[in-house]
């Protein structure tokens, strides 16, 4: 399917999986725009797209900010064709001995109702049309728990699955479609966060944001009649386990 001229909004596309999707979306003719915490981050993302790109400061985390967010996409434009969820976090200190009340709060807060927040303003978006399509990004980590993830990632990712399975389900009389893609390792901002960040050398061997950007467009380029309920991406050297 032709996607040129289809509007999507991409949630958390100042860094990471989220810029390289909407960099991608951008170069199949799509009008994008994102939405971050840091307009500096915003802004040297549209600087590299192939055309004009709207930029929108918004914390997931905050109800308030995310209704005004889908407010302004509405004010933009005559409707929202695929909205992608891919505003995460994780922090360092990610084992049960470790970690904080706080931090756990702040992980289940952006990476799950974050996503429910973005679903909440934006399927009402959808509705009208009997069309849409939601692209939750969530994780391996939402599949499989391990001491990788942390245990407040984990839990806060296997929500965020759980959250698009069921919501696509509620939203089957309206057509609209919900898939979440849950990447392995991926060569983003957020391996910085690790106890011990990887190296060069092993950030080489894993999938690149620009990897999931492709898997993405892939997925937003079936018809509407064509559903692909999760999709699991992993680098190849990486265990499925």
């Amino acid at each position: 399917m032709n996607l040129t001229g289809q509007n999507a909004l991409v949630v958390g596309g100042g860094t990471g999986m989220g810029e390289a999707i909407a960099l991608a979306f951008a170069a199949e003719g799509m009008n994008v725009a994102i939405a971050g915490r840091r307009q500096d981050k915003l802004n040297a993302v549209a600087a590299q797209s192939a055309k004009p790109m709207r930029t929108k400061t918004a914390d997931v985390g905050d109800r308030e900010s995310v209704r005004e967010l889908f407010e302004w996409f509405a004010g933009e434009h005559d409707r929202l064709h695929v909205l992608v969820n891919s505003a995460g976090v994780n922090i360092p200190k990610r084992s049960m001995s470790e970690l904080a009340p706080e931090d756990w709060d702040k992980l289940m807060r952006i990476n799950a109702t974050g996503a429910y927040n973005c679903l909440h303003y934006g399927l009402p978006l959808m509705r009208p049309h009997k069309e849409g399509l939601v692209i939750n990004i969530s994780s391996i980590a939402g599949l499989r728990a391990s001491h990788l993830g942390g245990v407040a990632y984990n839990a806060s990712k296997f929500a965020m699955n759980a959250l698009g399975t069921s919501a696509a389900g509620d939203e089957l009389p309206n057509n609209i479609r919900i898939t979440t893609i849950c990447p392995g390792e991926v060569d983003t901002p957020i391996l910085d966060a690790r106890p011990e960040p990887p190296d060069a050398a092993h950030r080489a061997t894993i999938l690149q944001a620009e990897d999931i950007g492709q898997i993405t467009v892939a997925v937003a380029k079936l018809p509407p009649r064509a559903h692909i309920p999760e999709l699991t991406i992993k680098p190849t050297s990486q265990l499925f386990v």
